[in-house]
């Protein structure tokens, strides 16, 4: 039951997608505890529910990256 989860940080919100637009599509940082280089790697994904730039979320998955929207 213990998985491993990823904290990210939201950079920019890209937009609504999904049927009813209630999923906000952003670019997030990762938040990396052991690396402070400053680089970090950084994806999109969908968010359900209220995200504004700079919200940290957990991520349980972290590997899948959400399509673009077009």
């Amino acid at each position: 039951m213990d998985q491993p989860v990823k904290l990210v940080k939201v950079s920019k919100v890209l937009g609504r997608t999904g049927n009813t637009g209630n999923v906000t599509q952003v670019r997030v940082e990762f938040i990396d505890d052991g690396n402070s280089s400053g680089s970090g790697r950084s994806i999109v994904r969908n968010v359900k529910g209220p995200v504004r730039e700079g919200d940290i979320l957990c991520l349980l998955e972290w590997e899948r990256e959400a399509r673009r929207l077009r």
